[in-house]
């Protein structure tokens, strides 16, 4: 089943101050970044106001309040006592893996002068609501793991679908490559969740 949400003022004002944390000397710059395999180096990946088109804008723009909700909800779990520990781990996996990645995209979109932030209310794939994020908070024990996993399941297809749009249209390298980082590594997620979910 598919969830759909409208980002709301509190969402993006998120993902600005998330955007005014990521910025500074290095804008433009994407250190550490070399998710295609290939030898260049941090130092030479730099971006460019032309070297980037609408989807690769809106993939920054999208994926990143994607990323601040799957932040969220792993924190939600960490925040709880007597889980199971391949839980906790999950939830770690996530928020070191995406919240470097909202640094990134947030870096890239003041790199090609572009907002933060998309202009107007838009829905994503995969996005829980706030009684949905409710529900999950309430939630203790086993039936915390359940719902986790349930939600992230739904919230990691979405993310797929975005940046399989991204390789599909974006034309910035760096911005394609994390895409596609994306796909291989929330894909698996997917499978290994789904299989986490049937020994609970």
């Amino acid at each position: 089943m598919k969830k759909f949400l409208t980002l709301s003022a509190t969402a993006v004002a998120a993902v600005i101050a998330l955007a005014g944390c990521s910025t500074g000397a290095n804008d433009g710059s994407m250190p550490g970044m070399n998710h295609s395999g290939s030898t260049t180096s941090s130092s030479q990946a730099t971006v460019t106001s032309g070297e980037h088109n609408a989807a690769d804008t809106m993939f920054a723009q999208m994926m990143t309040p994607h990323h601040v909700q799957a932040v969220e909800m792993s924190e939600t779990m960490l925040a709880k006592t007597g889980l199971d520990p391949r839980i906790t781990a999950l939830a770690t996996e996530i928020k070191a893996a995406q919240g470097p990645e909202i640094k990134k995209m947030n870096t890239w979109l003041t790199g090609w002068s572009e907002p933060t932030a998309m202009a107007g209310n838009h829905s994503m794939n995969g996005m829980m609501t706030a009684a949905d994020l409710d529900k999950l908070k309430a939630a203790q024990g086993t039936v915390a793991s359940k719902l986790f996993l349930t939600q992230m399941i739904a919230h990691h297809v979405g993310a797929v679908e975005m940046a399989k749009s991204e390789v599909t249209g974006g034309k910035n390298a760096d911005a394609v490559s994390l895409a596609k980082s994306i796909i291989a590594s929330q894909e698996t997620e997917i499978k290994d969740m789904k299989n986490l979910l049937a020994t609970l």
